[in-house]
């Protein structure tokens, strides 16, 4: 786990205004900079960025964070390897990282290679993009796919002309062995003095694939008249593998922000029409089956997805292939869709001849994953006859066994038995039969395999006498200070961080013995440590009361509006993280009691950034803090509501004269912080 010290010092050591900036054109306004926001589209800049909180803010559309939250955002990171990307900017290491010197430097090494190619790729888009400029049959193609110049230099369209050696002109060594490795020349022959290097694009419209983060990694390019084959994509590369990137997801993000759903589409001909259409939030696969890396990779922008097949068999051998990566990380909060599309049409020519509300329709109206599941299942089977209700379950089983535990998995159970004729304890009973019958070891409640009990470990190893502390002693505690928290815990247990600390090498003399000059010393400094009469350590800022709230009544998160949903999943690690886990969990789990949340919180991924928080959580439980007053939970809200309007307007003031966006916004911050600041001092008379 990175430590959450390391984070403090990481976002203190770089400069938001530099890692903004790579993205978005920044002016100084007052004591801030302001931008037009990468997330939404607007004309006059309501997009702040402070340095002095080391913060960004949009005014327009809400978005806010630090460095690492915008790596996230923008780039489509998750917050490990937003880190990892932020520390290698600012020349630091990230300390989780066990790799030998050597294993970093061939890392480096790699890395600073990608970096190359990708510099030659992005040279050959400017190439390709200049070439269209110069092509009246290119500019008149897309000119005919109904194409508009502003559409085409969104995504960076460009042509290759027809020639062998076309990039010869924009590469000044055409022999580089960098364009055969980067994909844009194939080079023939195994003999030096026969091989023949040519364009690997030739005569085709040119669409540069860039990753999250804008860099282009490859190209696909799709012929003017006839010819074969149609579509042409760059071959596997050190940057580029079709199994884990997806077309447009980049030039997608502000869309798929505002729309709230991603819609994957099967080419890139149709992301480059929807956008011209009005569906900007449009990505596709690049010529593959989609991937369960397609999909980790969506969730990262949306849980809300949509898939777009051709209504023909091939669309509907797609959507089953679909279905299969897609149901691992189904989840009871994540949507997945299929939308098929009369077989005639594809989404670009269904919208010119229907309209964009029709298709409008068409998404809403989608199959939802339960109901492509019980499609998929009963394809070919004849609901009428028992050997037919045998058969959809027979298909049914191994699609139900890759979903996840929770309670669409159980919602499902009981769908697919009362389609079959039977009760889910009669199905359920059966497979669990079948599972012994076979030996697989399988759960038939879950579908997942029992792990192998690991065999019983047996030490006979000495005791480690000489750092195991006294019998007679017990670790101290920590002396209430006025934080409400313990400025150096960095979520060791107490007792292991006693025992680190007193006896960590500064504790210890030249021959490794302990010294007791420093423990007499230490004993007198916190000889008052374990009295009674101590305190217990509190909580302090509106967060931590809101987490230590609702992790003691999961169920009151249910009563909260929606807004403060919003204001509590979007903080800033480990809050945001606690707030988004704590709802999935109440919806998959139910009401769970205290120790339950917190065990359940531990064991999400460190890229959670959880770990210091549960410490602090589970620390308070051992002191003995009680639970809040259920009453307490609207002033609790009002004061982080107030929080949120304050640290809004200063930033506001901070940042000079003010868009109309953001002079409206200030006015009802205004109004907000009075309603707000009254309803307090009503509910604490003095």
């Amino acid at each position: 786990m990175i430590p959450q010290g390391f984070i403090q010092d990481l976002l203190a050591r770089a400069d938001i205004v530099d890692v903004v900036g790579r993205a978005v054109q920044l002016k100084k306004a007052g004591i801030n900079y302001k931008g037009l926001c990468p997330f939404h589209g607007e004309k006059s800049p309501s997009f702040i960025v402070s340095p002095s909180r080391q913060t960004y803010h949009c005014f327009g559309c809400g978005v806010h964070g630090n460095a690492v939250g915008f790596l996230m955002e923008h780039s489509g990171l998750g917050f490990i390897d937003a880190v990892k990307d932020l520390a290698q900017d600012v020349g630091m290491t990230v300390p989780d990282d066990d790799n030998s010197p050597e294993e970093r430097a061939r890392a480096a090494k790699v890395r600073e290679h990608q970096i190359t190619l990708g510099d030659v790729l992005l040279k050959a888009s400017n190439h390709y993009r200049a070439q269209l400029k110069d092509s009246p049959r290119a500019v008149a193609y897309l000119k005919g796919r109904g194409l508009t110049g502003e559409i085409a230099k969104h995504f960076a369209l460009g042509y290759a002309p027809g020639g062998w050696h076309g990039l010869s002109s924009a590469f000044g060594k055409y022999d580089d062995p960098l364009l055969v490795e980067s994909g844009l020349v194939i080079l023939q022959g195994d003999d030096a003095a026969e091989q023949r290097r040519y364009d690997r694009f030739r005569d085709r419209i040119m669409f540069p694939i860039r990753n999250p983060k804008g860099e282009v990694i490859g190209f696909g390019g799709r012929v003017l008249d006839q010819g074969e084959p149609k579509y042409l994509n760059s071959p596997e590369t050190p940057v580029f593998s079709k199994g884990r990137e997806l077309y447009g997801l980049f030039e997608a993000r502000a869309a798929i922000r505002k729309r709230g759903f991603i819609l994957v589409t099967e080419g890139y001909m149709d992301v480059v029409a929807l956008a011209q259409l009005g569906f900007g939030n449009a990505v596709a696969t690049l010529g593959t089956a989609c991937t369960g890396e397609h999909i980790v990779k969506l969730l990262r922008f949306s849980e809300q997805v949509v898939f777009s097949f051709d209504g023909d068999a091939a669309g509907r051998r797609a959507a089953a292939r679909a279905l299969e990566a897609v149901l691992p990380h189904a989840g009871d909060t994540r949507s997945f869709r299929f939308l098929f599309l009369p077989a005639e049409h594809d989404p670009d020519s269904f919208i010119r001849e229907r309209g964009p509300e029709a298709f409008e329709t068409c998404i809403h109206e989608a199959f939802t994953l339960s109901r492509q599941l019980l499609a998929v299942a009963g394809d070919g089977c004849d609901m009428a006859t028992p050997e037919g209700r045998a058969r959809m379950l027979a298909q049914a089983r191994p699609l139900y066994e890759l979903l996840p535990d929770g309670l669409l998995k159980a919602q499902l159970l009981v769908e697919l038995a009362r389609d079959g004729g039977l009760t889910a304890d009669v199905l359920l009973h059966h497979w669990a039969a079948a599972s012994a019958r076979r030996g697989d070891r399988r759960r038939p409640e879950t579908g997942h395999a029992e792990p192998t009990p690991a065999p019983t470990a047996h030490h006979h190893d000495e005791p480690d006498w000489d750092n195991a502390p006294p019998p007679d002693e017990a670790p101290p505690e920590a002396e209430p200070n006025g934080l409400g928290y313990d400025p150096m815990d960095d979520g060791t247990p107490p007792d292991e961080r006693w025992r680190r600390d007193k006896f960590s090498g500064k504790n210890r003399d030249r021959k490794g013995g302990f010294r007791t000059d420093r423990a007499d010393s230490w004993v007198k400094r916190n000889s008052g440590l374990a009295q009674p009469k101590r305190r217990p350590l509190r909580t302090t800022t509106s967060l931590d009361q809101a987490a230590w709230f609702l992790a003691h009544n999961m169920e009151l998160w249910l009563e909260l509006p929606n807004d403060i949903h919003d204001l509590l999943v979007q903080q800033s690690p480990p809050y945001g993280s606690f707030f988004s886990v704590l709802e999935r969990l109440l919806h998959e789990e139910g009401t769970l009691p205290l120790h339950a949340v917190l065990d359940h919180m531990q064991l999400e991924p460190q890229e959670m950034g959880l770990g210091v928080l549960v410490t602090r959580l589970k620390r308070l439980i051992e002191l003995g803090d009680n639970a809040p007053n259920a009453t307490e939970l609207p002033k609790l809200i009002d004061r982080l509501r107030l929080d949120q309007v304050i640290d809004e307007w200063d930033l506001l003031i901070e940042s000079g004269p003010l868009s109309e966006e953001a002079k409206q916004r200030a006015i009802e911050l205004n109004a907000l912080r009075t309603e707000l600041k009254a309803r307090l001092t009503r509910s604490n008379p003095v």
